[in-house]
């Protein structure tokens, strides 16, 4: 009979590793599913009134006559692939810790950045209507700023 080399053991502190990425693995599968994560895959509006903070902003977008031709990603997301997913993948990062550790403020606003990609998007829909009047409605320092008139358009008046 030949001997069978040992089979080296796993120590505590492998074990210990072991448990401690099962254990946030399986509850970050669960806080996926809780919070219906796969629904921010989609273009569903409902998706974003998974947060009751948004449910005055879906009313609004419900009554405007934005609703007719856009939802929320065609104005909320770039609409490069990779730009999308990476934008939902960041605002999905942003906002479940924020509803989380509830260290949000209310209202709501939009991050800078993110009101960047919404005037991009203005443009890119209503570029022919805007082609001639944007470079005469910048700000001086800034990008041609449509929601500074239009605030009201796509959500009706807040509150």
């Amino acid at each position: 009979m030949t001997a069978q080399p040992a089979r080296p053991r796993l120590g505590l502190a492998a074990w210990s590793a072991a448990l401690l990425v099962g254990a946030l693995a399986g509850s970050g599968l669960y806080l996926f599913r809780f919070a219906e994560g796969t629904s921010y895959l989609s273009d569903d509006p409902q998706a974003c009134v998974n947060c009751h903070v948004m449910r005055e902003h879906l009313d609004g977008w419900q009554k405007s006559a934005h609703h007719a031709h856009a939802v929320c990603n065609d104005c909320h997301v770039p609409h490069d692939f990779v730009g999308k997913y990476l934008a939902k993948a960041e605002h999905g990062w942003r906002h479940s810790k924020a509803f989380t550790l509830n260290d949000f403020k209310e209202p709501i606003r939009i991050t800078p950045e993110d009101l960047d990609i919404v005037r991009a998007n203005c443009v890119r829909c209503h570029c022919e209507m805007v082609s001639g009047l944007a470079p005469a409605h910048r700000d001086s320092d800034g990008p041609v700023d449509c929601i500074q008139c239009h605030s009201a358009v796509a959500h009706g008046p807040l509150r």
